[in-house]
């Protein structure tokens, strides 16, 4: 009896294990914290995928922004963590694949399809083994409302000394808020702020780069000038824009109380879904007389395989339809304002959209200076420039007390900057 009740048990163990396989095989799920997008993922992006690929069902599984890296972390952990894993560029990426939990992507065949600089977020220092598939970027600038610089006869400001002009006779008018940010999160003003208008003042990827070499400190002329721009901003902002978080913001402009908007790209789809304000865009305005234009131009987003999936050869499938023009197509024209940044050709039909990704051709491209490797020891120089930023845009901290303040920190543990 007891013999015949464990082989019961070994048999109905062994079914188990069987069913459990059958029915996890061909089934992918997406880690991402890219939550407020999962409708556009779940009515098109996957249905998409499924027309050539109907046997692998895709699910997408995204936690809010704010929990991602450390849900992400706990999940992979303990073993749970979904089959594709949603990338932030650079550092956060990198240790994720130097603790074994990304694959190595360089044999998947999608990835012929992107340049090296578009990989660089997702590639090991010595550049031989990138571990995310890139999927997109987006840009930095300034959003308006036509109606209100229609009100006040003003057209887009081409320098920073006009766009000063412009925010004096939009206060003066009185009808709209002039300029929309606020400092309670702290990011914005760091990335829709310093990161925004920085890059025309330490000339983008050459000041970027000094500050990695040790070349260039933050306390140079360039990062004071940065500092010294956004410590105007306070009379402009309206009412409490200390106590303003970034929904609040958003709901800002997009009830049309607000003139121009410190914009990043991926606001766009926000603010098509929220209103009717009409929109234009301007990127930021280099200081009068300096004929170069620098934008921000931000690898944002890449997407990896989890090295402990059960499905990774129809995770790569699914990694290499997204390398594909059919896969662009479909993400920049369903979030107007991300940009892939595969080779191929697409046309990017929201006009503001087109508006941002014109600048590529006008102005020279970077990405955040924080990002790459300067922002790996303690104090974390990204957490430390949303910190000063705020300070200085809310006039409790000089530009020049910012640019020590960073200048100490990293030095503390960047050798080069010793």
């Amino acid at each position: 009896m007891g013999k015949l009740r464990l082989l019961k048990i070994a048999l109905a163990a062994t079914t188990l294990a069987a069913t459990m396989a059958a029915a996890h095989a061909g089934n992918l799920k997406i880690e991402s914290w890219r939550n407020d997008d999962a409708d556009i993922w779940n009515s098109k992006i996957i249905p998409a995928f499924n027309k050539s690929h109907p046997d692998i069902k895709v699910e997408f599984a995204p936690t809010a922004p704010k929990e991602y890296n450390a849900a992400l972390n706990a999940r992979l952990a303990g073993g749970t963590a979904g089959d594709l894993i949603t990338c932030r560029p650079f550092d956060a990426s990198l240790e994720l694949f130097n603790k074994g939990n990304l694959a190595p992507l360089n044999d998947l065949k999608g990835m012929a399809n992107f340049s090296d600089v578009a990989k660089s977020a997702w590639t090991t220092d010595d550049g031989k083994t990138t571990f995310c598939l890139p999927m997109a970027s987006v840009i930095h600038g300034f959003m308006y409302n036509k109606d209100a610089l229609k009100k006040v006869g003003a057209s887009e400001p081409k320098t920073m000394e006009e766009f000063y002009a412009l925010l004096e006779k939009l206060k003066k008018d009185g009808t709209y808020v002039p300029l929309v940010l606020g400092t309670a999160d702290q990011w914005e003003s760091a990335t829709m702020g310093f990161q925004n208008i920085g890059p025309n003042y330490w000339k983008g990827e050459e000041g970027r780069n000094a500050l990695i070499k040790g070349t260039q400190k933050l306390t140079d002329a360039p990062y004071v000038a940065t500092f010294k721009e956004l410590a105007k901003w306070g009379p402009y902002l309206g009412s409490g824009y200390q106590a303003q978080t970034y929904p609040d913001s958003q709901n800002l402009f997009s009830l049309g109380k607000a003139a121009i908007y410190a914009a990043g790209s991926w606001d766009i789809s926000t603010f098509r879904a929220q209103g009717n304000v009409p929109l234009g865009a301007f990127k930021a305005p280099p200081p009068a007389g300096q004929s170069d234009c620098y934008i921000s131009d931000h690898t944002d987003i890449g997407i990896g395989l989890n090295a402990a999936s059960k499905n990774a050869a129809d995770a790569r499938v699914f990694l290499d339809w997204m390398a594909t023009s059919e896969f662009a197509e479909i993400f920049a024209n369903s979030l107007p304002g991300f940009f892939p940044l595969s080779n191929a050709k697409i046309t990017v039909k929201d006009d503001v959209a087109a508006t941002f990704l014109s600048w590529r051709g006008e102005c020279k491209s970077t990405i955040r200076n924080s990002y790459q490797i300067l922002s790996r020891g303690t104090p974390n120089l990204e957490n430390e420039l949303w910190n000063v930023s705020a300070q200085v845009i809310n006039a409790k901290m000089s530009p020049e007390d910012a640019t020590k303040q960073l200048q100490a920190g990293l030095a503390k543990w960047y050798k080069p900057q010793q």
